[in-house]
């Protein structure tokens, strides 16, 4: 059984609270790594921005999933990621036109269930890191329901409650 579980789905539909709450209680998890991009860019001034470069930050999204997974290799139990290697992959093929999704994401797999946030206008919102609007975002959710499936996974989708009974509800999910 795969340990590596990925939490993915429409930008700003609560994905980084939930992890939080699942490290809250003792699960080990990584950090979205366009997030992790974005700031180290916007500190050095770089070009790899989805608003500058999509394509370049795509390619460093790729990379650093693909060694997030390695170095995740150490952990015990779930290891629960905010985003993936799927994500980034879907985004270059979009963006690009490569095959990244059947090059790059089948050698790499998680775990078969795969969670998503469906659109949440309620709580969408922008940030420094999380410039663009709700529409590109359920765009790329559009995307994420069908990249998931083409590769074999199981989507499910997040019910809108609250985040303890989210966390809850991954739990019980990846046990049944």
């Amino acid at each position: 059984m795969n340990r590596f579980v990925v939490i993915s789905g429409c930008s700003g539909g609560g994905k980084s609270t939930l992890l939080a709450e699942l490290a809250q209680r003792g699960h080990a998890v990584v950090e979205e790594p366009g997030r992790r991009i974005v700031k180290k860019e916007l500190e050095s001034g770089g070009q790899a921005l989805p608003w500058v470069d999509g394509a370049a930050f795509a390619r460093r999204a790729i990379a650093m999933a693909l060694a997030d997974q390695t170095a995740a290799e150490a952990l015990p139990s779930w290891v629960f990621f905010d985003r993936g290697l799927v994500d980034a992959a879907a985004a270059l093929q979009h963006m690009t036109g490569e095959p990244a999704l059947e090059r790059l994401a089948r050698p790499h797999p998680y775990h078969r269930r795969v969670f998503l946030t469906p659109p949440w206008p309620e709580i969408y919102g922008t940030d420094p890191e999380r410039r663009h609007g709700l529409d590109a975002a359920m765009a790329e959710y559009e995307r994420l329901l069908e990249a998931y499936p083409a590769l074999g996974y199981e989507v499910v989708v997040l019910p809108k409650t609250s985040v303890a009974e989210r966390a809850d509800f991954v739990l019980a999910t990846l046990v049944a």
